[in-house]
C-alpha cells in the first residue's frame, strides 16, 4: 500500500486526503498550524490520521508520495529533507488530474483568474455540466471524488504549477504577466514567468493556449520558447486572425474560420481588462460549442465576484467599493483606472515587494486622498506623500472606513484597493473585505 502524505490541511490537503484514501493509498495529513474544527472532524470521520501544531518528520519522510499546500515555500527545511530523499512532491492539481478523464480548463494570471474562472465556468453551466475548482470554491481533488463532472473549471496558481508533472488542461489561459509573488521566486521574475508557462508544458497539438498578445512578458517569452499547442490569442489593440479582438465595440472571436461576434455595451462588468476577460472565457465558450445566444446572455448577466471592485453602498451619494482582492499593485492599477470621479483610496498591508511607479499616473488624476491600512506604512508614505494634500495611516479598518466617510464628498468614491497581502493585520483578503463591508454599514 503506498504511503501518501499530505502537508497542510486546508481545502485542498483534506480533498486529496479523501480522494487517496478512496484510491487506496495509506494517508497521514500533517499541518504545522492548527487544522480548522470542520476539517478535523472530516478527517476523523474518514478514519484519517493527522497532527496539527507540528511536523514529525519520522511520520513523513517515509511516504512514497507528497501532497503539498501551495502555501509552503520550497525553502521550508522540512521540504528541502523530502526533496533531499527523493520523494516526490506533487500538488493537489497534479494529484487529483490523474483520476478524471474531465476536459480540463485551467486559467493563470497574475490577475483576474478569480474573474475570468467564475465567468468562464457561467457560461459554460448553461450548457454543459461543468465543475469550478482550483483556488476558488470546493476542492478539485474532493469534486472528482463525489460529482466527477465531465468538465472542469480550474483557477490556477503559480504555486500549484510549481509542483506539477503530468497535468495537462485541454485549455490553458494565460491572462497577463505581473512581477507578483517574487519572494517566492527568489526575486527573480523569470523564474515566475517561467512557472506561469508550465501551464502548458505537457500540452499537445491537440489542446489550445489562449493568451493576451497585448502582454510582452508574454509575447516576448513565446518567441523564445515555442509550444505545441494551438494559439488562440486575444487583443484590444490587434487584429487578430485565429482568437479574439475587439473592433470598435464588438469582440469578434474566430475558431478555424467560424466567427462570433459579441457587443460590448452590455457587459455586466466594467472596466477595460474585463473586456479582456470575456475574451478569454467567451473564446473557451466558443471552443467548447456553447451556443452564441448563451454567451452572449451570459455575459449580460453575470454578477461579478465578492472582494473585486465590488460596489458595497452608496452613502450620502459617496459609492464605496471593496477590491479587497487586489492584492498586488496591477490588480490596483485596475481598480484606479476604472474610477471615474475624485477617490479616497485605502492601500496598504503585507507589502512583496511592491513597485508602485505604475500607479503615479492614476493617483495624481483621480485621487484626493489616501489612508495607508497597514502595520508598516513607510513605503507608502514616501512614494505617495508629495502627490495627495491628506495622507494618513492607522492599523484599523473601522477607522480608515470612519475618516474616509469624513473626506468625501458627493459624487465620490471611497475605494478599498490595497496592492498589498492582508497577513499583517486580517486573515486573508476575504476577512479585509468583510471587516471593510461591515465598517462601511456601520456608518
Amino acid at each position: 500500500m503506498k504511503r501518501l502524505v499530505i502537508l497542510g490541511g486546508g481545502e485542498s490537503g483534506v480533498g486529496t486526503a479523501l480522494l487517496g484514501k478512496d484510491k487506496g493509498y495509506e494517508v497521514f495529513v500533517s499541518d504545522k498550524g492548527i487544522i480548522k474544527e470542520k476539517y478535523k472532524e472530516v478527517l476523523i470521520h474518514n478514519e484519517i490520521e493527522f497532527e496539527d501544531g507540528q511536523h514529525t518528520d519520522a511520520k513523513i519522510l517515509n511516504a512514497d508520495l507528497i501532497m503539498k499546500s501551495p502555501g509552503i515555500p520550497d525553502k521550508v527545511a522540512l521540504v528541502k529533507q523530502v526533496r533531499a530523499k527523493g520523494i516526490t512532491v506533487v500538488s493537489e492539481i497534479e494529484f487529483a488530474s490523474n483520476f478524471t478523464e474531465a476536459t480540463l480548463v485551467a486559467i493563470t494570471g497574475s490577475n483576474g483568474k478569480t474573474t475570468t474562472a467564475s465567468l468562464t465556468h457561467h457560461l459554460l453551466k448553461q450548457e454543459l455540466n461543468v465543475g469550478l475548482a482550483g483556488n476558488i470554491g470546493d476542492s478539485f481533488a474532493k469534486q472528482i471524488l463525489e460529482e466527477d463532472y465531465p468538465n472542469y473549471v480550474l483557477e490556477i496558481s503559480s504555486f500549484q504549477l510549481d509542483d506539477i508533472i503530468d497535468f495537462k488542461p485541454k485549455i490553458a489561459i494565460l491572462l497577463n504577466i505581473t512581477p507578483d509573488h517574487l519572494d517566492r521566486y527568489d526575486y527573480v521574475f523569470e523564474n515566475y514567468i517561467a512557472s506561469k508557462f508550465r501551464i502548458v508544458e505537457n500540452q499537445t497539438k491537440d489542446d489550445y493556449f489562449i493568451y493576451d498578445a497585448d502582454d510582452e512578458v508574454i509575447e516576448s517569452w513565446l518567441k523564445q520558447h515555442p509550444i505545441q499547442s494551438i494559439l488562440l490569442p486575444f487583443s484590444l489593440t490587434k487584429q487578430i486572425e485565429n482568437g479574439a479582438y475587439l473592433d470598435k465595440d464588438n469582440i469578434k472571436i474566430t475558431i478555424d474560420n467560424n466567427q462570433i461576434i459579441m457587443p460590448i455595451k452590455n457587459l455586466a462588468l466594467e472596466g477595460k481588462h474585463n473586456i479582456k476577460n470575456a475574451m478569454a472565457a467567451s473564446t473557451v465558450a466558443h471552443l467548447l460549442k456553447i451556443r452564441k445566444q448563451t454567451i452572449r446572455e451570459s455575459l449580460e448577466n453575470f454578477q461579478g465576484v465578492e472582494h473585486r471592485l465590488e460596489n458595497v453602498l452608496k452613502i450620502n451619494k459617496v459609492q464605496y467599493i471593496n477590491d479587497s482582492k487586489a492584492t498586488n499593485v496591477n490588480a490596483t492599477y485596475y481598480a484606479l483606472e476604472s474610477m471615474d470621479a475624485p477617490t479616497v483610496w485605502i492601500v496598504g498591508g503585507q507589502d512583496k515587494g511592491n513597485d508602485y511607479n505604475e500607479l503615479f499616473q492614476f493617483v495624481n488624476e483621480k485621487v484626493k486622498a489616501i489612508i495607508c491600512l497597514g502595520v508598516d506604512n513607510e513605503k507608502l508614505m514616501n512614494n505617495f506623500g508629495g502627490m495627495v494634500d491628506v495622507i494618513v495611516e492607522t492599523q484599523y479598518i473601522s477607522e480608515a472606513v470612519k475618516i474616509a466617510y469624513k473626506i468625501a464628498e458627493a459624487g465620490e468614491n471611497v475605494l478599498l484597493s490595497p496592492a498589498c497581502a492582508s497577513f499583517d493585520l486580517f486573515e486573508n483578503y476575504e476577512d479585509r473585505g468583510r471587516q471593510f463591508k461591515d465598517a462601511v454599514r456601520n456608518l
